[in-house]
């Protein structure tokens, strides 16, 4: 369809607009039932000889008006919404950009051995896009929904993200979702890469939900009131984001559930504190190569190797975890704190135990504060005052700290236990990007890794990390 752009109301004023004008602009946008959506007088009006220009009558000008206003809201509609395949359903586009840069000032033998093998070889410094995804969700009528997200970060491997067809008001305020979602614990974990305070999770996070998201059923509902929010189901423990499928004899489930209250809701948002259990039972199938009782992760940057990793737990015949978490937020101040437990079953040796927890402080200096969403339990987007341009704002500016610990050495097993301290600047140009600066000082013990005879049990590094996000 070509664009055109139909009369302003000063046009139409200045220029003796005649309904053959009229007449001749709507068979050029294709609206050739304009003349009997204005009604008999203006349809006859426009079907009669034009020989010369006349003054529109006053009933006529004002319906044409009216029609102005309609075709100028259909223009932009067509203008920016993508065509669906059905009328049926409804679409939006979404996605994300984080391009990220990590630096390592120093680090020690053994933190090079746990990276690449080698004392010798230093960490190396990289730039990479740690996402780059794109995605579209929508609603089927009456009562489905759908979301699609694939992350093109690494162009040999894309990976599936929130993969989902659900069903919406369902008894109880609830839905129900399909497909590839995240598993219901760990806080940070829950939190949007697009909200959270830090660049990367903290270790025992990541460590003990890598990736997130599985495969799964699982349920959504709040209470009317959104002072409680709860979600449960089961899950296949095997991560298929990359293989688009799960294969094999081996069915190793997992249940999961959390549940979160507002216990706290003043100041319009402002001032709240939140608390929430969750907690999982596991199966992995322990005498399998493709066990799943493992639980490694990174230094909370940006690197090759996983640091801390327990490798496969074998004999593994379940393991649960649980998990508590809290947040306290008044105006630009928010403490969070979160600790996690795992308990690890094994068949023909000693049960072993896992756990780590952290706690971090964030306060804008700008005024603003971090949004709660009391629907899901998570966070929010922060919004500046004034965005970053010349002339508008500075933006918002937040400074943050956050101490980390994990231990994932216990008994037989040597994963690694590891300790950091983050300190963290970011700079919110608008509510959609911002600009984040991570400063990590970290120590890794009880590894255990022998390269050529040397025993290699820990070390410490630091690291510098630079993030630019920006979502649609």
């Amino acid at each position: 369809m070509p664009h055109l752009s139909p009369p302003t109301l000063k046009a139409v004023q200045r220029r003796r607009i005649t309904p053959a004008l009229w007449s001749r602009r709507a068979a050029a946008l294709g609206l050739a039932s304009l003349p009997s959506l204005a009604g008999p007088a203006v349809a006859q009006e426009l079907q009669a000889p034009q020989e010369a220009p006349t003054e529109v009558p006053t009933e006529v000008h004002n319906r044409l008006l009216n029609l102005q206003e309609q075709i100028d809201e259909l223009t932009a509609r067509l203008e920016t919404t993508p065509t669906i395949g059905s009328t049926r359903g409804t679409m939006k586009v979404f996605g994300r950009i984080h391009i990220d840069n990590w630096t390592y000032p120093s680090s020690d033998g053994a933190i090079s051995v746990f990276e690449n093998g080698a004392p010798d070889q230093d960490v190396q410094n990289r730039t990479l896009f740690r996402r780059a995804r794109i995605g579209v969700s929508g609603k089927v009528k009456d009562s489905m929904n759908y979301k699609i997200e694939i992350d093109f970060g690494l162009p040999d491997a894309f990976a599936f993200k929130d993969m989902v067809i659900g069903f919406e008001d369902l008894p109880g305020s609830q839905r129900l979702l399909i497909g590839n979602q995240k598993r219901p614990y760990g806080l940070d974990h829950l939190n949007s890469s697009r909200y959270n305070v830090f660049i990367e999770r903290p270790y025992v996070v990541e460590a003990l939900n890598q990736d997130a998201r599985r495969f799964g059923v699982v349920a959504y509902g709040q209470s009317e009131d959104l002072a409680w929010n709860w979600r449960y189901g089961g899950f296949h423990l095997e991560n298929f984001a990359t293989t688009g499928q799960i294969s094999g004899d081996t069915f190793q489930p997992e249940f999961a559930a959390r549940i979160a209250n507002t216990a706290m809701w003043e100041n319009d948002g402002r001032d709240y504190a939140h608390w929430a259990v969750s907690g999982t039972v596991a199966f992995p199938n322990g005498d399998a190569s493709d066990n799943e009782a493992r639980f490694r992760t990174r230094p909370e940057a940006r690197t090759d190797a996983r640091w801390l990793d327990t490798s496969r737990i074998t004999g593994t015949d379940q393991y649960e975890i649980a998990a508590v978490e809290g947040v306290y937020n008044i105006g630009p101040t928010q403490l969070v704190g979160e600790y996690m437990n795992t308990w690890v079953e094994r068949d023909d040796a000693r049960d072993l135990q896992f756990a780590g927890g952290y706690v971090q402080l964030a306060h804008f200096l700008t005024g603003e504060y971090m949004v709660w969403d009391r629907r899901t339990g998570t966070l929010g987007r922060p919004k500046p005052s004034k965005n970053f341009a010349p002339g508008v704002g500075k933006g918002a500016w937040q400074i943050a700290a956050r101490y980390s610990v994990a231990d994932f050495s216990n008994r037989d097993i040597l994963g690694g236990r590891g300790e950091s301290l983050s300190l963290g600047v970011n700079w919110y140009w608008n509510a959609n990007a911002s600009m984040q600066l991570n400063y990590i000082r970290g120590e890794i013990s009880q590894r255990d890794e022998e390269v050529g005879g040397q025993l290699f049990d820990g070390g410490d590094y630091e690291v510098l990390g630079v993030r630019l996000r920006i979502d649609f």
